[in-house]
């Protein structure tokens, strides 16, 4: 299965990159680290969400809603403006899926790719519904029909083998609450690499390097 960060990664992702930035009036090149960085954490918050019944069953219903037929015309999505109905679906599963994480979460992605959390939120609700777009393919794709399958689609396309620190990572941002601490912990530990988005295989390469310095 491909992982998230392959697609970014592809011709795909360069299509969605260079849309969103241009869509949003937001550099290309710090639109892609947001995205390389916020898309794994919306999957793990979801994954997150669908380990109780009720919440893979909702992931269900909104994975059938979402085709994947976005995909289908990137070129349209982004050439005469994004749509207010996307947006406005983004803003919808933004918050359904991080819920009272969302300001800390956006805070958190903003401080490292050098933006204000407004402007990661202006491009999250243009991606949120082009991710779902792809994780509905993707389920599709996998015969997957039911919760049961959800969390074993997520985690496949997260990159199965990701290790403790990256799993840890993505808790700690997602657990962001706004109020400072949590955030200033995270920003000590993030992207101590310094080497942004060079491997696209597995989740480690979300944030390339970045545990590569304790």
């Amino acid at each position: 299965m491909e992982g998230i960060l392959d697609l970014l990664n592809g011709p795909i992702g360069k299509t969605i990159i260079s849309g969103v930035a241009g869509s949003t009036g937001q550099d290309s090149s710090k639109t892609g680290s947001v995205l390389t960085m916020a898309l794994p954490v919306l999957m793990k918050a979801m994954q997150r969400n669908a380990s109780t019944p009720e919440g893979a069953e909702g992931l269900m219903g909104a994975l059938n809603k979402h085709d994947g037929g976005i995909l289908d015309n990137l070129g349209g999505l982004f050439g005469g403006g994004v749509d207010q109905s996307v947006v406005n679906d983004g803003s919808k599963i933004l918050g359904h899926v991080l819920g009272s994480k969302q300001q800390g979460v956006q805070q958190v992605i903003g401080q490292k790719a050098g933006m204000d959390a407004g402007a990661v939120g202006d491009i999250l609700k243009t991606a949120a519904p082009i991710l779902m777009g792809m994780l509905g393919k993707q389920s599709r794709q996998n015969g997957v029909s039911n919760s049961n399958g959800i969390g074993d689609l997520l985690g496949g396309m997260l990159g199965g083998s990701s290790n403790q620190q990256e799993q840890s990572f993505l808790e700690k941002i997602l657990d962001a609450d706004g109020d400072g601490s949590v955030i200033d912990d995270v920003a000590g530990m993030v992207l101590g690499g310094g080497n942004q988005q060079k491997s696209g295989g597995l989740l480690g390469g979300l944030l390339g390097g970045l545990f590569g310095k304790k």
